[in-house]
Parts: structure tokens; sequence; C-alpha cells
């Protein structure tokens, strides 16, 4: 081969790898806000008898709920509208990494979770409280419930399950595959107490008040509550959901979105304890 011969494969073959870049280039995925804009859908995740922040009517299989009225917000900045996808607090961040959604709402930003997905700035500031079952003393402090006698239920997962292992390690931590099995485990004597985030433990006992008491032990445990979304290079989508969280969160109206999911259970705000935040 001659040097001319050589010179032209060198530049054919520079040529080949040139464009075998820009066709990876071209079929490399979208950024989610890219998406988002082309697709004119934003996916989340919704969780049935979650209330406020889901709600799904059983006769017309329609959501609503605080972080409907979140999501539909957003989406109408973004041009997009919501579409649904039923999981849990424990298979929303699955759900995140394996693209089935955009946005996981109500996620509390741990750093183990912090690993795999990234978060908007908080939406809100959560407490964290007991449900004790009937007969069961309510507990002033969470060290009253770090005995191996006490049975606690919480959904596996979750962030109650979190607090229930770092502050009660000593007790029976019964872990169950979603929420309302946990509730249903305290209402039939199995567990004695379930923990929860206050917006979801005076919800639920509106909606059953002879299932037991609220109590609020001390130290009061607050959590903030982020959007989780996935990691990504391009920060506009990120950048956009915080600025949209602090701007609402700021002018109140994230309150007001909560209050009315509270109405939808018949809740109103002097139902609710004044150490609950939200």
């Amino acid at each position: 081969m001659n040097r001319r011969d050589a010179l032209t494969t060198v530049a054919l073959a520079g040529a080949a790898i040139a464009g075998a870049g820009s066709a990876r280039a071209d079929t490399a995925p979208a950024s989610t806000l890219e998406r988002i804009k082309k697709s004119g859908v934003l996916r989340i995740a919704v969780i049935a008898g979650q209330d406020p922040y889901f709600h799904k009517d059983l006769t017309t299989n329609q959501w609503s709920g605080a972080c409907i009225e979140m999501a539909n917000d957003i989406a109408a900045k973004l041009g997009a509208k919501v579409e649904t996808l039923e999981s849990t607090w424990g298979n929303q961040i699955l759900d995140l990494q394996a693209d089935k959604i955009d946005l996981a709402f109500a996620v509390n930003p741990t750093p183990e979770r912090s690993l795999v997905i990234d978060f908007s700035t908080p939406i809100l500031v959560h407490s964290f409280t007991v449900i004790t079952k009937k007969g069961f003393a309510k507990p002033q402090t969470w060290a009253e419930l770090n005995k191996p006698e006490v049975k606690i239920a919480v959904d596996i997962g979750s962030t109650h399950e979190t607090i229930a292992r770092r502050y009660c390690p000593k007790a029976n931590i019964l872990g169950f595959k979603e929420r309302n099995e946990a509730i249903l485990a305290v209402a039939t004597g199995r567990a004695d107490c379930n923990i929860s985030l206050a917006v979801l433990s005076v919800a639920t006992l509106k909606k059953n008040p002879t299932l037991g008491e609220l109590a609020v032990p001390r130290p009061l445990l607050t959590l903030p509550t982020n959007m989780g979304i996935r990691a990504e290079a391009d920060r506009r989508y990120k950048d956009f959901l915080s600025a949209w969280a602090d701007y609402n969160r700021s002018l109140g109206q994230t309150r007001e979105w909560m209050l009315k999911g509270f109405e939808a259970v018949g809740l109103s705000a002097d139902d609710i304890p004044g150490e609950v935040q939200f």
C-alpha cells in the first residue's frame, strides 16, 4: 500500500468512526424534559388509599388528591397531560429507575435514594406520627415503643420503615407490601401501632375513627418530602421542578392543594394537630 492509499484508508476509517458516533448521538435517549415536551405526556406514579396525596374513585377509576393537583399544574406548564401508573411507596422508585414514570411525588430524600435517583427541592416538611390500636397506651416518646413486646406495622421500603428501624430497633417490626395492609394489621390487633407521616395518619383516622388514636411522640421527627426524578446530565428538568416547588411552597399554594386533598375525606385545617407540619 502506498502513502496515498494509506492516507485514504485512514480518512475513510475516521469518517466511519465519526459517522458511527453521530448515529449513536442521534439514537441516544432524550432527556426527561425533552421527552415530556415531545410526547406531551407527564407520567407519574399514583398510590391507592393515600389521601390527601392520592385518592382513587372506585366507581370511575378517576384519580384526585393533592399530588394530582400538583401534577396537573406541572404538566400544564410543560404543555403536557398527566398519565398515571398505579404503584406503591416502595415501588415508585423502581418505576422511576425503569423509566416507567417521569416523576415520583412525596419522596423523602434519603442518602441511599440519592445514589440512584435525583430530587427537587422540598414540596413540604412532614412530621412522623403513630396510630395506636384501641387500648394501647399512646406513646409520649419513641423510646416507649422501643421494646420487644411492641409490634409495629409498616409498609416495606418506605420512610415509615426507616423511622421504625432507626428509633425502635428493639421492637417487633412487621413489614407489609402496602400501607393499607399495615393499617389493617392494627385494626385486627396483629400489630399495636403503625408509623406514618402525619398527613396520612390524620386522613386514615378520619376515615376509620374506631381504628385507634393518633400520637406524636417526642422528639418530634420531621423530614422534607420532595419530588423524585431520574438522575441525568441535563439539569433543566430538575431546576424547573425545584423552582416550581419553591415558588408554590412560598406562596402557600402547596398548602392549599393539601387542604383540598384533606377536604375529600372530610378534614379541615382545624382537625390537624398543631404539631403537624405540612
